[in-house]
């Protein structure tokens, strides 16, 4: 079994320790440093499977970092943040973080969403140069509503107002533009189109994001929801949809997400 590696990069050195520690114990490979800059050499030099990454750092901020690891790497990134503001949470996913938690922490709950990243694919559609294989696509997993069975019959492509899906290789366009997304939108958004007019409950968007497990211990389901949120309105605004009068991403209240209903085409206008 191959070793799984990870980079820590904390600059408070109890913290850092401890969570080398924990990861050691669970049999990752751990480089851990104190600095963003350093941060940055350690996943281009090790290429690991995940990053646990602090935003306040000495240099420069987990933010920066993010951006930077993202021009070269598909790594999951965790963040750990003082900061539990939705903005904040919005900046870091915005940056390429997949997941985030707010200090304090407890170090089993660290360990056990890394664990949940790595089971999801790790081709990523916001990374240069990197694209997914049909066999790939086809092994993912959203969620335990759907079975195995059905991801074989699914399309290649989904389409829904003039958006565009391909699934083999994890791309998708508006109107014929191609729209970048994170691997965490894209999954969320696949999900909503494959369910249709059928919502989709927050928990159960949070399973996607687990590779479609379901929680553990009870860690971080509140933590859980509050992810999804903050990618929904990220996805929101990369696609140009509007909460108010939703094109793609319907909000049902106090229970989730749905596709929008669809909507009449204009016919072109001639000249």
């Amino acid at each position: 079994m191959e070793t799984r590696t990870v980079v820590i990069v904390e600059d408070a050195a109890d913290v850092r320790d401890a969570l080398t520690l924990i990861f050691r114990q669970a049999g990752f490979r751990v480089h851990a440093v104190g600095s963003g800059a350093e941060g940055v050499r350690a996943v281009r030099d090790h290429q690991p499977q995940a990053m646990i990454l602090d935003i306040e750092l000495p240099d420069i901020d987990g933010y920066e970092v993010a951006r930077r690891v993202r021009l070269f790497s598909n790594t999951y990134i965790l963040m750990l943040t003082a900061r539990a503001q939705e903005l904040d949470i919005l900046l870091g996913l915005e940056a390429g973080a997949d997941d985030y938690v707010s200090k304090p922490f407890r170090l089993r709950e660290i360990r056990y969403r890394v664990e949940a990243l790595l089971r999801r694919p790790r081709i990523r559609s916001d990374t240069p140069d990197l694209t997914a294989s049909p066999l790939q696509d086809a092994e993912s997993i959203e969620s335990s509503q759907f079975t195995p069975a059905m991801a074989e019959q699914r399309t290649p492509r989904l389409e829904h107002n003039g958006l565009r899906m391909n699934l083999p290789a994890r791309t998708v366009e508006v109107d014929g533009t191609e729209v970048r997304l994170t691997a965490s939108e894209f999954d969320l958004l696949r999900a909503l189109l494959e369910s249709g007019r059928t919502v989709r409950a927050k928990e159960d968007l949070a399973a996607v994001l687990r590779g479609g497990q379901g929680g553990n211990d009870g860690f971080g389901r509140e933590s859980d929801e509050q992810v999804v949120q903050v990618h929904i309105a990220n996805l929101r605004k990369k696609l140009g949809d509007s909460a108010a009068d939703p094109r793609w991403v319907e909000t049902v209240h106090g229970f989730g997400y749905r596709l929008a209903a669809a909507k009449a085409v204009a016919p072109a206008v001639g000249h």
